[in-house]
């Protein structure tokens, strides 16, 4: 899909989904986002202000037992977030995914607010009714799925009542 100055979605598509572009995402992007989407308070990323609804997800290690953020795309759903567990296509699951498995206790960071949330995967019955609201939330999910024959999962982030400090 080649990028258009008169379609900003199909840019955003194309820059999400090209070999280049996923390396950076992956190798500098992903490491740099959680910290300047903090400290702007949710108005900036590496890329510019966000282009669809981010938030960072703050997990914790399964192993180390450390905090661990990712910046992710999220739906709004029914006053909770869903997130998507892409990995951007690759054959595993991502490290947040299965950091949440084992401990369901987050954080969220959205534009003006941090606050305290519990992870559920979706079941796949729950994760078929939301799907087609999703891919048309997040287009890149469609290039995600053809790169990968695993089922890509989808998390619901309910806050639990507390802003974080």
């Amino acid at each position: 899909m080649e990028p258009s100055r008169s379609d900003p979605q199909r840019l955003l598509v194309w820059l999400s989904t090209n070999p280049v572009a996923t390396w950076l995402i992956r190798h500098l992007a992903s490491r740099v986002d959680p910290i300047l989407f903090r400290a702007t308070n949710g108005r900036l990323t590496v890329f510019g202000p966000p282009a669809m609804p981010m938030l960072t997800l703050t997990t914790t290690g399964r192993r180390s037992g450390e905090p661990r953020s990712v910046q992710l795309a999220y739906l709004p759903y029914e006053g909770d977030a869903l997130v998507v567990g892409s990995a951007m296509g690759q054959e595993r699951d991502p490290a947040w995914l299965l950091n949440l498995q084992a401990d369901p206790a987050v954080e969220v960071q959205v534009r003006g607010e941090r606050f305290a949330a519990r992870a559920t995967v979706l079941s796949d019955p729950e994760r078929q009714a939301v799907w087609s609201a999703i891919l048309r939330a997040i287009p890149q999910l469609r290039v995600y799925e053809k790169r990968t024959e695993r089922c890509i999962r989808v998390v619901r982030l309910t806050r639990m009542g507390r802003a974080v400090e």
